[in-house]
């Protein structure tokens, strides 16, 4: 196991990189605990992958170092590393047996006969893969070879780290979830260094003891699963973490209030120190689960009008009109019909502003 350092690391793939979009992964410095679980999330296309990449070894970056417990191995192969990579689709050998396919990596560091027996019979029994260990793997079911492949990459308990390059898109549904619910476990158990790529916010977060959220090949803000969803530091986060995202309503800052599409929404007086003098685009986030619906006017509630309400079982989603912006309520309970007035309250202390896309203090 390994602390994972990034300085000053950046990657494009062509020459001369002028400006932020010429870069694959923009210019970022972070550091990775030993024996934590960490998650990149984010789109397709934000430079996940590339980035775990370069941290196997698979690709050099163009611009910083890798550190490895304080030892630089930017320019060190991936077999020089000590990492185990398990990638998206099955990576196996069908002419072995699972049993095999799971020694192989003790094989080839060296591992003897008991130690190995005893080692693949534990991370068998972590992924319920015993009863297949004398089955040939060609046999097997694309969920249980992806499970081999989960045990090949656990398999080696002096790896530097395991990386997971989104290892459950070929899962069915109902394994996804209790495979994620393993991992978990074993990362308790084993205290290995993992790092899960995924696009699947629920993977990350489920997961991850921290996710680092990615865009547009820029790290936009590192955390916990609450400090994503209760303080995003950027409106990609608050926009891409939860069902639905934030709102997020542009604003126009005037005195003590602020100007939703017409409608003045007084400011608390954090709020005003922190907006003073603020210059560029400008936006009020909150939650749809911190807004509060009444049908009666009270202190510091706005007006709004009711555009749809969703019964979805266990709570209601209802969409508002509130002067001339759309905003989203999730609500335990609520009966009302479209054009139906209402009074939204926004709790200051859960409403967030951004300037520029970015959260102020």
């Amino acid at each position: 196991m390994a602390r994972i350092e990034l300085r000053e690391l950046a990657h494009a793939y062509k020459p001369n990189p002028a400006s932020p979009a010429d870069y694959a992964l923009r210019p970022m410095d972070m550091e990775w605990k030993d024996g934590g679980a960490y998650a990149l999330l984010g789109p397709s296309g934000c430079g996940k992958t590339t980035l775990l990449n370069i941290i196997s070894g698979l690709v050099k970056p163009s611009h910083g170092r890798v550190l490895f417990d304080g030892k630089d191995v930017t320019d060190l192969p991936p077999e020089s590393r000590n990492i185990a990579q398990v990638f998206q689709f099955p990576v196996i050998y069908d002419t072995m047996t699972v049993f095999d396919n799971l020694a192989f990596p003790l094989r080839n560091r060296g591992w003897k006969g008991a130690e190995i027996n005893k080692r693949v019979h534990q991370v068998a029994e972590m992924l319920e893969l015993t009863p297949d260990l004398k089955h040939r793997a060609s046999g097997l079911s694309a969920d249980a070879k992806q499970k081999i492949s989960l045990g090949r990459g656990l398999a080696r308990p002096d790896v530097a780290a395991v990386l997971f390059d989104e290892p459950l898109t070929v899962i069915d549904p109902h394994l996804k979830w209790l495979l994620r619910r393993k991992l978990k476990e074993i990362h308790h158990e084993l205290k290995l260094s993992l790092i899960y790529v995924t696009h699947d916010q629920v993977e990350a977060l489920t997961f991850a003891d921290q996710v680092v959220v990615m865009t547009q090949g820029e790290v936009v803000q590192a955390g916990s699963a609450q400090q994503l969803f209760e303080e995003p530091a950027h409106t990609f986060v608050g926009y891409f973490i939860g069902s639905p995202g934030m709102n997020l309503l542009p604003c126009r800052i005037d005195g003590a209030a602020a100007d939703l599409g017409g409608v003045s929404l007084p400011l608390s007086p954090a709020a005003q120190a922190a907006l003073a003098g603020a210059r560029g685009d400008v936006k009020l986030g909150i939650r749809p689960e911190f807004v509060e619906c009444g049908f009666v006017p009270q202190p510091g509630a706005v007006p709004a009008v009711v555009q749809s309400v969703r019964d979805l079982g266990t709570h209601t989603l209802a969409e508002f009109r509130l002067g001339g912006l759309s905003i989203a309520a999730k609500l335990r309970h609520l009966e009302a019909s479209a054009g139906e007035q209402a009074w939204l309250t926004l709790p200051p202390e859960r409403s967030l502003y951004y300037v520029d896309d970015k959260r102020v203090a």
